[in-house]
């Protein structure tokens, strides 16, 4: 009985220093969203609260806590309270089995990438709940938009999966990682290095999963849920202060999350980019970071740069593209690991 306490005490202390630690690294993220933002449009971004308005975020924090809760009289007032909650937590349990570093994850479980597919497919309740419970027909058009294009996004997001696994032979995020230290560029007789990473053979599905984390999470431009220039806000137009802040959490959450999972699939999680005794001194933990950055810049780059898509075009992109090539490369990333003996045992 202490061993199962002390070993439940640790599972709650590493959980509440991860949730922690990814809610401050989120708001630092949304700051430097901003100065993105602002840099590409040649305007400010925060630069009042705090020193190079890097306390914006939580600014915006304690305004959303202290302001009052309005619900509309003719919502489901419970569901209508449950649905930013569930969002934000669904969000936040993802974290639990990703790896940031050689043994740093609160759960090593070998069925880790399922965890994290049935996580993101259960994200669209928080938003199918509160598009219904507001009783209000915009919000429950987003809502089903929303419905629509994260089921779509999932079906390629999927098979994009399956390729990874089949070069890593694993569902641990931890042994995807270790097999990427040792990948195409070393059976070419290179050194370990980025030529490792799957980014190269699978850049195609790279590039789908990146696009398919966009629509997944509601970025532009496949931000149709949102859009303020035709629903106001969309599914959370009847929310306000703290509920509204939680869906905004857990999208910004789950952002996060889509950025640390392309960095472990494709940019070898924390591994350094050539394992040289220079690099290779610097903490894994850096590296890790340094790819999510990257990877969360160039989310950030596309909202500023790229035009939101129109509905049909989003469906087509997902079922009429992005569905045949990712089928199409299972198939390939197949043959060619049992044609070149390069099946991992």
């Amino acid at each position: 009985m202490v061993e199962l306490a002390l070993f439940l005490g640790l599972i709650l202390l590493e959980s509440v220093a991860l949730i922690i630690a990814v809610l401050i690294s989120v708001a630092f993220l949304i700051y430097f969203d901003r100065k993105v933002w602002a840099a590409v449009q040649m305007r400010r971004g925060p630069n009042v609260v705090g020193p190079w308005g890097i306390l914006q975020s939580f600014a915006d924090l304690i305004k959303f806590a202290l302001k009052e809760v309005i619900i509309p009289d003719g919502a489901n007032k419970g569901v209508f309270v449950i649905a930013p909650i569930v969002t934000a937590l669904l969000a936040l349990s993802a974290w639990v089995v990703i790896p940031i570093n050689e043994g740093w994850r609160v759960a090593n479980i070998n069925v880790g990438v399922l965890y994290l597919f049935a996580i993101s497919s259960l994200m669209v309740y928080g938003t199918i709940m509160g598009g219904w419970a507001s009783n209000s027909k915009y919000p429950f058009l987003s809502a089903l938009r929303s419905a629509a294009q994260m089921v779509s996004y999932e079906v390629s997001i999927g098979f994009v999966i399956i390729t990874v696994l089949l070069c890593a032979g694993s569902l641990n995020l931890t042994d995807i990682v270790h097999a990427q230290h040792h990948g195409l560029g070393t059976k070419l007789g290179l050194p370990a290095s980025f030529l490792d990473w799957y980014f190269i053979p699978l850049f195609p599905m790279f590039v789908i999963f990146f696009i398919s984390a966009l629509a997944e999470t509601n970025r532009p431009p496949f931000d149709l849920v949102e859009a303020e220039s035709e629903l106001v806000a969309g599914f959370m137009v009847e929310y306000s202060s703290t509920p509204y802040l939680l869906f905004m959490l857990g999208e910004y959450v789950a952002i996060t999350a889509m950025c640390a999972m392309t960095s472990i699939f494709f940019l070898g999680g924390w591994l350094p980019l050539i394992d040289i005794p220079v690099l290779n001194w610097v903490p894994g933990i850096i590296w890790f970071l340094i790819k999510l950055v990257f990877v969360f810049f160039m989310f950030a780059m596309v909202k500023a740069i790229v035009p939101r898509y129109r509905y049909d075009q989003l469906m087509r992109l997902g079922w009429k593209v992005f569905l045949p090539i990712s089928l199409a490369w299972v198939v390939i990333t197949s043959g060619v690991l049992v044609y070149m003996g390069w099946l991992p045992s």
